[in-house]
């Protein structure tokens, strides 16, 4: 049994010296005192990130199929009154939606941003006395009211109520409203008093939209878009300005929820228009995200890039639709975001390369210290230094 004790003990590679043969420096204690602190700065530096959660992130190709994009948006145009502003959003698959109010909110604001009203968008219109009915005669007690649609009606049963159903008719049908004033509803409602009193008001108009994953765009323009020999126009009423300002604030703009480390590039950017006459574009690349934190929750989401380009109106040419689009695209890669911790073995790993890391150079560094003092000091008693 001794023999095997034996030469396992000279297998040691940490052979022990006699304390009698120890050399303490001060230059020694200096090097052990610093390398200490810093392996000990080190240690609790790698446990810090041993206790928190770091991402891993990996490229995929996204092969999802039927699904809905999720537009969420903060935009202010301060020249633009919230009664000319609309919405309208389509795709490369033909989908259309125009006028969008559901899930729109619209904050009138003064010229110094300062919040005047607050209104979800198209709610509906004031009840007024005796109002002119389809036939031509007013409204009398116990009769059923039933508007006209001024040559819009699609059928003989249709009405129209509102002044906002008179240009929704007129929309269907590719046509401008082009004097509101010779309109029974609008003159009731005072469409166009509204629309003056709001001249040099601003609005902000804040919201989501649930668009098809596929490409396509969506922009703020004013008055009310509908379609004419397959064109889309937007109806500016004749009392209308010339120009419009369409210079914009962007809040907020994400395409889905927001996620830890997320950056949307477009949001706090504030544009001011120059040009009588243009359109600001926007043209966006989305990157399908997932998220998965460290419970295991998922967060389906997208982060974009962004490209912007202000398209202005140029003599001997049409004049461009004033507005402000967003024309977006979907990535065929998507990113995934998972957080976790490091595992145990990496975080000792790490420990063992910092203490002997820091150790083998202070050996090192005390080495050099040592030795190079002591040739100096056999130099200086020789004669030899000078």
């Amino acid at each position: 049994m001794d023999k095997v004790f034996n030469k396992v003990r000279n297998l040691d590679a940490y052979p022990k010296i006699n304390e009698d043969f120890f050399s303490r420096t001060l230059s020694g204690g200096i090097i052990t005192l610093v390398s200490s602190i810093a392996m000990l700065l080190l240690f609790f530096s790698e446990l810090r990130l041993y206790l928190h959660t770091v991402t891993e992130s990996k490229l995929v190709v996204d092969t999802s199929r039927g699904e809905k994009l999720r537009i969420n948006f903060d935009v202010t145009f301060p020249a633009v009154p919230c009664s000319l502003l609309s919405l309208d959003a389509m795709d490369i698959s033909g989908e259309q939606h125009l006028d969008i109010r559901h899930d729109i909110v619209k904050k009138r604001i003064d010229s110094h941003g300062n919040v005047i009203e607050v209104r979800p968008d198209g709610i509906g219109a004031p009840k007024i006395e005796k109002p002119l009915q389809r036939h031509g005669g007013r409204l009398e007690h116990n009769e059923t009211y039933c508007g006209s649609c001024y040559g819009a009606e699609v059928s003989d049963e249709d009405c129209c109520n509102s002044c906002e159903e008179v240009r929704e008719a007129y929309r269907k049908k590719g046509w401008g409203l082009t004097n509101p004033d010779m309109i029974d509803q609008c003159k009731r409602e005072g469409f166009v008093q509204k629309i003056k009193d709001e001249e040099g008001e601003g609005c902000n108009i804040y919201g989501s939209l649930e668009v098809n994953k596929v490409a396509g765009n969506f922009h703020f323009a004013p008055g009310k878009s509908f379609h004419q020999s397959n064109f889309h126009v937007h109806d500016f009423l004749a009392f209308q300005m010339d120009s419009y300002n369409i210079s914009h604030r962007i809040n907020k703009l994400a395409f889905g929820d927001h996620f830890p480390g997320i950056v949307n590039p477009l949001d706090g950017v504030h544009l001011v228009q120059e040009a009588p006459h243009g359109a600001y574009q926007y043209f966006i690349k989305v990157v399908p995200t997932i998220y998965t934190d460290i419970r295991g929750r998922t967060i389906q989401s997208n982060q974009f890039s962004v490209t912007e380009h202000f398209k202005g109106s140029e003599m001997g040419r049409s004049m461009t639709l004033p507005g402000v689009f967003f024309f977006y695209d979907l990535s065929p890669i998507k990113v995934t975001f998972t957080e976790e911790y490091v595992s145990f073995l990496h975080f000792v790993t790490n420990i063992c390369a910092i203490v002997g890391g820091i150790f083998t150079v202070a050996g090192l560094v005390d080495a050099f210290i040592y030795h190079g003092q002591r040739a100096l000091k056999k130099k200086m008693e020789i004669g030899k230094f000078s």
